[in-house]
C-alpha cells in the first residue's frame, strides 16, 4: 500500500513517535511524505520515504495528484487545527480529494492508530480489488 505521512509543525513530534511505534507495520509499505516530515521520520526510524516538497511549497498538492491518479492508498495527516496555515486551500483540496476518491484519511493520532491496526489486519485489501478492476477496464 502507498501511504502518505504529513504533519503540521506543531504535530511533527507526534507523527515521528507514531511512525517509530509502528515501524514494524510501516516497513511493509511504500511511504510518501511532505519534505521536512519525511526527513524527520526517516532519520528517526530508518524507513525509506519518498519525499515531496514541504506542504507550503506544493507537497500537499503533489500528494493530492497521487490521490487523483489512484496512486495513494491511505493518508495520515496530523493537522494542527489551532494554528492558521498559509496554505490552507491546499490542505482543504487534499482532504476533499481523499473524500472524492475514497482514500482512508486520519487527521489525528486516534484515527491513525485505528487505520494502522486495520492495515496490519489486512482490512484494506479492497483497495487492491479496486485497482485490479481499473486495470481490467483499461
Amino acid at each position: 500500500m502507498n501511504i502518505a505521512l504529513i504533519a503540521h509543525d506543531e504535530r511533527k513530534k507526534e507523527i515521528i513517535q507514531f511512525a517509530t511505534a509502528y515501524t514494524g507495520i510501516l516497513k511493509n509499505h511504500q511511504l510518501f511524505a511532505t519534505g521536512t516530515t519525511g526527513k524527520k521520520i526517516s532519520d528517526a526510524t530508518g524507513l525509506p520515504i519518498h519525499r515531496f516538497q514541504s506542504g507550503p511549497l506544493g507537497g500537499d498538492q503533489q500528494i493530492g495528484a497521487k490521490i487523483a491518479e489512484d496512486e495513494m492508498d491511505m493518508v495520515i495527516f496530523f493537522r494542527d487545527p489551532l494554528t492558521a496555515q498559509p496554505h490552507e486551500p491546499d490542505i482543504s483540496a487534499l482532504l476533499r480529494l481523499c473524500d472524492v476518491h475514497q482514500i482512508p484519511l486520519a487527521t489525528n493520532l486516534a484515527g491513525a492508530e485505528i487505520l494502522i491496526r486495520a492495515l496490519d489486519r489486512g482490512d484494506f485489501e479492497w483497495r487492491n480489488v479496486i485497482k485490479d478492476k481499473k486495470k481490467d477496464q483499461e
